[in-house]
């Protein structure tokens, strides 16, 4: 298991009047080699539940374990150094965190922070370009002349040139255009599927994950209320809603299709038009059948 949180809450200003617990009793399972969502409204804990991960944050009751590095309260803390070359973590607008003037300068930084040598901190560069798509001619260009999607791109291969095991994104596709959002999220699937990394997405846009995400977090005022994956978050897509979150038309579309069919909640969802259509052609369509069966 990459990630696990055995009864985790964390609280803000513990000590003071102000005090504001945000997470509470959170159990959660992140495996290897998988890509999990996580969701939530605003507020909910999202953002605060990443900062766990590689020790930005650490838990006020409960226990975190990350790779090997346990958390846990009133404990002397690990060497944090290590862990968060093992675990990157993108924030929201990576792109702000950029300051070289070349883009090849601002990858090197953290694999030379690290310990490396120029030479393999440049080779590490190098193949984070290619791992996020991006052209090795741009390493010589300022990072602020590249495009939007270009630089979030490039933001995330600042961190992927560390080589981590985990990769932690909070809303990388905020603010992108609709084919760049598809684009970069094939890319960090195909991290996941081709080089073996366990990536963590927080987003409001459920249905860009869905057709890859192996498992779903769905966070509601700081508790943890599903944990599974799409099979089970289909069965009742109505849980979303209840927690302030749009449902993805692609759910909608399938519950109906499942309940109009009478289908047993362990049918595989197809999610994307082109298999839905294909599935109810194979069924012969949805005409003369009632919720439940035939009539």
């Amino acid at each position: 298991m990459a990630i696990e949180l055995r009864q985790v809450s964390y609280t803000y200003s513990e000590r003071s009047l102000w005090r504001q617990t945000v997470l509470r009793e959170i159990d959660f399972d992140a495996p290897a080699g998988q890509v999990v969502g996580i969701a939530g409204a605003t507020g909910s804990g999202k953002s605060t539940l990443l900062q766990l991960f590689n020790g930005l944050l650490r838990p006020t009751q409960g226990t975190v374990s990350v790779l090997d590095v346990t958390f846990r309260p009133g404990e002397k803390p690990p060497r944090l150094l290590p862990l968060r070359r093992r675990v990157g973590l993108v924030f929201q607008f990576p792109e702000q965190q950029m300051f070289a003037e070349t883009l090849e300068k601002d990858l090197m930084f953290g694999p030379l922070n690290f310990g490396m040598s120029p030479e393999e901190a440049r080779e590490r560069a190098c193949k984070a370009m290619e791992d996020m798509g991006l052209d090795l001619e741009l390493l010589t260009r300022n990072p602020f002349r590249l495009s939007g999607g270009q630089m979030r791109k490039a933001a995330i291969a600042s961190v992927l040139a560390a080589d981590p095991e985990i990769l932690v994104l909070d809303e990388p596709t905020a603010s992108l255009d609709p084919v760049s959002r598809r684009e970069l999220i094939g890319l960090l699937n195909r991290l996941c599927r081709e080089r073996g990394r366990t990536v963590l997405v927080v987003t409001h846009r459920m249905d860009e994950l869905l057709p890859y995400a192996d498992r779903w977090l769905v966070l509601n005022q700081g508790r943890a209320v599903f944990q599974g994956g799409v099979r089970e978050l289909a069965r009742n897509p109505g849980l979303l809603a209840d927690c302030g979150l749009a449902v993805p038309d692609s759910l909608r579309y399938w519950r109906a299709v499942a309940d109009r069919l009478g289908l047993k909640d362990d049918e595989e969802p197809r999610l994307s038009a082109g298999e839905l259509a294909d599935f109810i052609q194979e069924r012969g369509g949805l005409e003369g059948r009632r919720e439940g069966g035939r009539p």
